[in-house]
């Protein structure tokens, strides 16, 4: 059945950072067909069927976060092999979650596969 195939979990390897001189050896995998959920205090601030795995970290499209919760920071980080990461925080039921998602606006060659998607910590549980 063709409509089987096309909506049946598919776990992609796009790309392994293998003798990176900044970076341990990473499998990185696109996952298509999967719904992930991102949810803070009781609240959905992304979900998607096709997120890219990076480091153990789920990268949500940009375009599945609810922007109802997602407030930009000023806060920037830096990956040697990712680049520099900006910054969102949340804001759930009047409740602050400082610089809980981060995104790479334009990541250095080799980490593509991030641009123009988010993911999260500091107590965002990702979840299928």
């Amino acid at each position: 059945d063709s409509r089987a195939s096309q909506t049946a979990p598919r776990r992609e390897n796009i790309h392994c950072l293998n003798g990176h001189p900044s970076a341990r050896a990473w499998s990185i995998e696109r996952l298509r067909g999967i719904d992930m959920k991102a949810t803070w205090n009781g609240a959905l601030i992304a979900q998607s069927d096709d997120t890219v795995v990076v480091e153990g970290k789920h990268y949500f499209p940009d375009s599945s976060l609810n922007r109802e919760y997602v407030i930009l920071s000023d806060h920037k980080s830096s990956c040697p092999w990712k680049g520099q990461a900006s910054y969102y925080s949340l804001i759930v039921n009047g409740e602050t979650n400082r610089d809980a998602a981060w995104y790479y606006a334009n990541p250095k060659p080799g980490a593509e596969m991030v641009k123009d998607r988010v993911a999260f910590w500091k107590g965002v549980k990702v979840e299928a």
